[in-house]
């Protein structure tokens, strides 16, 4: 039985698109594609490092670390991917992978890894926890049927109206005020989500090819001019039918008037009106009121996502 492990060169689209399918026949729900590729690599030049995985020449495996895209270049932590596929599994390739990016960690200054994985992989999380990784966040996700909906009405509170990114792109720089003053409240590891530069911000969550500004929604307070709040979507990697809540985020000021809910209703109804079939969404178990929006909203329970820290494999 031999193993052979290699990294991909950024540019080679074949293996790329190799590391595509395997991600995505492995974790359907955490698939990836070469345009989220391409735009990470342009958004995080050289901060990503992805690699295929053979066994007796047949490639059965994937994995990536790099830069955790909500916090910053100095965050001591990489992201950890690791895909192998069923009939190839316990022969050492997933071990493999991960002392490959180890290594990659290592040489970028990393001492440790974070990672998501959906509870219903046990096989995954046996995996980590055999090597050190501990459970630190658990998402309650939830999911939304929209076969069959009726477009919801924003139902807006008095004085908020609604603009579209795409029609107010003049807006980009409240919204990014909005995440400053927002972001700090999201419940999380004990690790705030980094909002970061308007030129960060801008590219990680505004300026990214799965996320449409038609469907950014902005809430904006008439008698000031103020962004009042935001929520965008994300389309799912290599799906048609299916998109993420990237974030649904409202000022303080705001808050207890129903934006929130106003939001979510706007982007249901874009979803629905471009036939899409589910819309997901995860919340911190201890974020409590997005997570009542969301269930007065009909979402309903998916297997949750746990946050998983841990070490490196020993150099």
């Amino acid at each position: 039985m031999t193993i052979e492990v290699r990294r991909l060169d950024p540019g080679d689209d074949s293996a790329l698109l190799a590391y595509v399918r395997i991600r995505c026949d492995v974790t359907p729900d955490d698939a990836d594609s070469l345009e989220e590729i391409r735009w990470e690599d342009a958004t995080y030049p050289g901060e990503v490092v992805r690699f295929l995985a053979q066994l007796d020449g047949e490639t059965v495996g994937a994995g990536s670390t790099g830069r955790v895209h909500v916090h910053g270049p100095d965050h001591p932590r990489y992201w950890l991917g690791l895909w192998v596929r069923p009939a190839s599994r316990r022969r050492g390739l997933g071990a493999t992978l991960f002392r490959a990016a180890s290594d990659a960690a290592r040489a970028a200054g990393k001492t440790g890894f974070q990672t998501w994985v959906s509870e219903a992989q046990q096989e995954a999380v046996a995996f980590l926890g055999n090597r050190g990784f501990v459970v630190v966040a658990r998402d309650k996700i939830v999911g939304l049927d929209l076969r069959g909906m009726a477009a919801p009405a924003p139902a807006l509170p008095a004085g908020i109206v609604l603009r579209a990114l795409a029609d107010r792109p003049d807006l980009v720089a409240g919204v990014h005020a909005a995440a400053i003053e927002s972001f700090p409240d999201i419940p999380t590891a004990e690790e705030p989500v980094e909002v970061g530069s308007l030129e960060a911000f801008v590219a990680r969550d505004v300026e990214r090819t799965s996320i449409p500004k038609d469907a950014f929604f902005v809430a904006v307070d008439e008698a000031s001019g103020e962004v009042a709040g935001y929520a965008s979507l994300k389309l799912a990697a290599g799906s048609t039918t299916m998109a993420y809540h990237d974030m649904t985020a409202v000022r303080p000021a705001f808050r207890g008037r129903g934006v929130a809910t106003a939001l979510k209703r706007a982007t249901i109804a874009w979803a629905v009106g471009h036939g899409l079939e589910e819309l997901r969404t995860g919340n911190d178990e201890d974020n409590a009121p997005m997570r009542a929006v969301n269930a007065a909203l009909g979402y309903r329970p998916r297997p949750d996502y746990l946050e998983l820290r841990g070490p490196l494999a020993p150099g």
